[in-house]
């Protein structure tokens, strides 16, 4: 029998959000983990936030929100709000009813600059990873290291001189036409007028340059989950260095890696130095052009060795995620510190995804 359509609407409805979003979905751990995580911040907002005036949006609304935008490569803020009016797993996620109404666009440009200033992306995501420890989902001996580029939010007509002197007027404010024939262009000499921050820089050999920024993954090789994420300008040495940083960021937690893996990029003398005065085996891809005491035919053929270097490559499903999903091929924001910011709620949702896969919520 064909059902007839009624376009009466009901005057009343009489469910829940938590009624529409089925037991098995895989946002029902990803919320548990995140509401556990943001119980830690508690304190944090509480010194971010006058006692008296008009209620703001929940901060942990807001940071949620954000991860929903790197889960589900919502594109802008304005896009989010649109869509939290008629998505109901989004209301659910973020424990609002069906009744209220949207929150604007601006509040999130009006509360990064609160959240930056209080470190909470880094603290989340600092937070995130202890769950993952907790959970018995990381291990202290077996890492690896990688970084890649981000793209900038800068066009290459913004890579102007440094030393540069008023001109003629340009033909067009907008899109003005710019001619680079026959001009040699450098990091030293030239720098972004939309984003100063941002270098010059190509993948590799027969790549176009582009401005970027780098951004370093430290990865635990037992579930591919992020131990430590930065970014940094995209400068030749920048790989090593942020390397140590994030090997000591991890020793003042007490975590002592046995092992790290890398790439051909990381086979210096002063890197592999670096690891074995810290009592770690640098399973790093060898370039056969070069000697270098301590990684040698004693450390290459261990069975550790190619166990690692097979490991290794699991960081490219950590860029790739965030680079396809996380919205990070090219970001929406200026300068290094905003960038990050946006980067470590990316790392925290991939993060996250992991850990619902590896441990789903109860049905």
């Amino acid at each position: 029998m064909r059902g007839n359509h009624d376009p009466q609407s009901h005057m009343f409805s009489y469910f829940s959000p938590e009624e529409r979003v089925p037991a098995t979905h895989p946002l029902r751990a990803i919320k548990q983990h995140a509401d556990a995580a943001l119980q830690e911040l508690s304190p944090v907002f509480d010194q971010m936030y006058s006692e008296v005036g008009r209620p703001s949006i929940p901060p942990e609304r807001l940071l949620k929100s954000l991860l929903l935008m790197a889960l589900y490569t919502v594109r802008s803020d304005r896009l989010f709000c649109e869509m939290l009016d008629y998505n109901i797993l989004y209301r659910w996620f973020l424990d609002m009813n069906l009744e209220e109404r949207s929150f604007d666009a601006s509040s999130f440009s009006k509360n990064r600059e609160r959240l930056l200033n209080h470190r909470v992306s880094q603290r989340f995501f600092d937070a995130v990873v202890r769950l993952a420890r907790r959970d018995g989902l990381l291990s202290d001996e077996h890492f690896t290291v990688d970084g890649t580029l981000i793209e900038a939010w800068a066009s290459l007509k913004s890579f102007q001189p440094k030393d540069r002197t008023p001109g003629d007027p340009p033909d067009d404010d907008g899109n003005a036409t710019v001619n680079f024939r026959g001009e040699r262009r450098s990091n030293q000499t030239h720098e972004s007028t939309t984003d100063p921050d941002a270098s010059l820089m190509r993948k590799g050999l027969g790549k176009e340059a582009r401005l970027s920024f780098s951004a370093h993954v430290l990865m635990d090789n037992r579930h591919g989950l992020c131990l430590d994420f930065t970014v940094t300008r995209a400068v030749g040495v920048t790989e090593r260095e942020a390397a140590r940083r994030m090997l000591a960021r991890q020793g003042r937690k007490r975590i002592r890696p046995t092992t790290l893996g890398a790439d051909k990029g990381y086979h210096t003398r002063d890197f592999v130095e670096l690891l074995r005065a810290k009592g770690i085996r640098p399973h790093i891809a060898r370039n056969r052009s070069r000697q270098t005491p301590g990684l040698d035919g004693r450390t290459t053929r261990h069975t550790s060795y190619a166990l690692s270097q097979r490991k290794r490559k699991r960081i490219e499903e950590i860029f790739g995620w965030l680079k396809v999903t996380g919205g990070l091929r090219k970001t929406r924001f200026v300068g290094i510190a905003r960038v990050e910011q946006a980067a470590h709620f990316a790392v925290s949702a991939y993060n996250l995804l992991r850990m619902a896969r590896l441990q789903p919520a109860p049905g």
